[in-house]
Order: C-alpha cells, then sequence, then structure tokens
C-alpha cells in the first residue's frame, strides 16, 4: 500500500511534461465543471501504482488470491489501456461500448473458471464491469470526486474482505484506495492534471473487478453494493432524466447530481466530499446490514434508500438553504 501511494505521489513530476508535451490537455467548453486548460491522463501514474502494488502482493502475500488477483488485475491494466488510448487518440462510441465488453467477458469468464461458478454469470459480468467503467467515467467531472471514490470503496471493500472471511480482498483494495488518495494533492492542488478516461477506466475496471471476483467467490452482494450504490443512482437518474427529456443520453453534458451542486455554489471539493460522505454512509449502512436479522436488514434498507434519496436531491434543498435557485 505504501509502494503504491508513493508511485502515486511521486510519479506525476515525470510523467506531467511528457503529457504536456504529447498535447494531452483538456480545454474547458460549455459542458464542462472546470474553466481552465489542464493536463489530463494522470491515470498511468495510478495504474503503474495499482499494479506495482498488486505485484507486491501476488509475490508476498501469505494468503494468495487463487488466481483472482492476476485476474483482476488484468480487468483493471485492460480498462486503463483502452482509456488512454481515447485519451491519446480518441476513439468511436461503439468500439468503446464493444471493447469494454471484451474486457468485461474475458475478467468474468477467467472468475468463474477460477471459482466454479455458473456459466451464465459471464453475460452478467460482462455487462456489469462494462457498466461500472462507464459509470466511474461519467462521475469523473469535478475535481477530487475519483480520487475520493477509490479511496472510500477501496477501504470498505477492504473492511467487507475482513468482515467476511475474504482476506485476499483486504490488500487489493487497499492497494486501490492508497494510489487514489495519491493523486487528490495534485488534483485538488494548483497544478491543474486530471486523471483522464485512462484514470476513470482504471477506477471503474479495478472495483468492479474486485467486486466481481469477490462475489464469485462467495461474498454477500450487499457488502459489494453498498460502496458503489450513490454513483449508480447519481448516473441512472440521470440517465432518466435525459431519456425523459427526449436528450441524447449518451452525449456529453453537466447534468449529474455532483455538477449541479456546483452549479447551486458548492466547490469542487464541497460536492465531491458530499458524493464520498453520501458513498460512505450507504456502505457502513450496508455493512451493517448483511449480518442483521430481517427487520435490520429492512432498517438498514430504509436508511440506505434515504440517504440515496437526500443525495438525489441535494441540488434542490442545498440551492433553497443558500438561496440560489440554480437547481
Amino acid at each position: 500500500m505504501i509502494a503504491a501511494f508513493l508511485a502515486g505521489a511521486l510519479l506525476p513530476f515525470a510523467l506531467i511534461p511528457l503529457l504536456k508535451r504529447l498535447g494531452v490537455i483538456d480545454v474547458p467548453n460549455d459542458r464542462s465543471s472546470h474553466t481552465i486548460t489542464a493536463v489530463r491522463g494522470l491515470g498511468l501514474t495510478i495504474t503503474v501504482a495499482i499494479m506495482l502494488g498488486f505485484s507486491i502482493i501476488w509475490f508476498t502475500a501469505d494468503n494468495p488470491s487463487g488466481g483472482l488477483l492476476p485476474v483482476v488485475a488484468g480487468v483493471a491494466l485492460a480498462a486503463a489501456i483502452l482509456g488512454w488510448v481515447e485519451d491519446y487518440r480518441g476513439v468511436s462510441v461503439g468500439w468503446r461500448f464493444s471493447l469494454q465488453l471484451i474486457i468485461g467477458a474475458l475478467g468474468t469468464t477467467a472468475m468463474v473458471i477460477l471459482t466454479g461458478s455458473s456459466w451464465w454469470w459471464i453475460l452478467v459480468g460482462a455487462l456489469a464491469l462494462s457498466a461500472y467503467i462507464n459509470v466511474a467515467n461519467f462521475m469523473d467531472g469535478i475535481n477530487g470526486i475519483s480520487g475520493l471514490h477509490g479511496m472510500v470503496v477501496g477501504l470498505f471493500f477492504a473492511g467487507a474482505g475482513a468482515i467476511d472471511n475474504q482476506t485476499w480482498l483486504i490488500a487489493p483494495s487497499l492497494v486501490v484506495a492508497a494510489a487514489f488518495a495519491s493523486f487528490l494533492p495534485w488534483n485538488l492542488g494548483r497544478g491543474h492534471v486530471f486523471l483522464g478516461d485512462v484514470g476513470s477506466y482504471l477506477l471503474g475496471g479495478s472495483l468492479a473487478a474486485l467486486g466481481a471476483a469477490a462475489f464469485l467467490n462467495g461474498m454477500e452482494a450487499g457488502y459489494l453494493l453498498g460502496p458503489v450504490v450513490i454513483y449508480l443512482a447519481d448516473t441512472g437518474y440521470t440517465l432518466l432524466v435525459r431519456i425523459r427529456g427526449g436528450e441524447r443520453w449518451y452525449a456529453a453534458h453537466r447534468q449529474h447530481v455532483y455538477q449541479r451542486l456546483t452549479d447551486v455554489g458548492l466547490s469542487h471539493l464541497g460536492s465531491s466530499l458530499m458524493v464520498a460522505a453520501a458513498t460512505a454512509l450507504c456502505a457502513g449502512g450496508a455493512m451493517l446490514a448483511v449480518p442483521s436479522n430481517g427487520v435490520g436488514q429492512y432498517l438498514w434498507g430504509v436508511f440506505i434508500l434515504f440517504v440515496v434519496f437526500l443525495y438525489l436531491s441535494s441540488p434542490a434543498w442545498i440551492g433553497r438553504l443558500r438561496g440560489n435557485v440554480a437547481a
């Protein structure tokens, strides 16, 4: 974990000048939540950090994953490579979705073979992994949000591994948390740098692969869904609103809940912390719900739904509290 954090924190010193020379920059437009030209593609450093951390675990851990960790690493790396190609050259929508499905299908197939799960999970896994890669990409629109998401979800996945006796999950999840935490000082500072698609695809791919591997290895789904429910709710709700409004759902926009929070006066960090706090509450609720009895699960389920409702409606009620009608 320490190696992953240090690699993620130090490699940008070498990579940023190279990205500038390659012209990998992000120019703001009317759909952006930022106003200053920034270097994108810093997800490359997080990719190296995570692969370094995974390699150290694989060669030194006393409780290896039985082959699941290399599969998780492969999915994360493949997603990151696709994201880098998108950053550097661009990829058509059709090719992008097709390649994401292939990555998800191949990764899930390997997991199914290793865990002895039913073959029909391959279809579910392909859709789930490719979907969360896109979810993480859609949600990567303001400073701090992806770094905090990787850190918070990674920590809760590690906790779930400890509680559910899947000890192999603990160290890789902490590596992901540490690697994305290392990007926060760069992203929130004055360096004007973004993860880029390479970083958001890596985020979605690594978390989805860890979750899928743990689930197919026997972990209760609630432990894995709780930490990602806010990202899923924001993306799903925004998608439905756009479809209902007759808009092109796949076109670039800035209508996500986290983006509208900046419209009502929250800073990028404020909005990102709101998302992270809601994520932590839902993850904590799920962690308490899974081992509870029927009544306890119902009550914690209601709590999670209430947090989701508060989050989705937050631009409206925060706007009213601040006397801002932009929401």
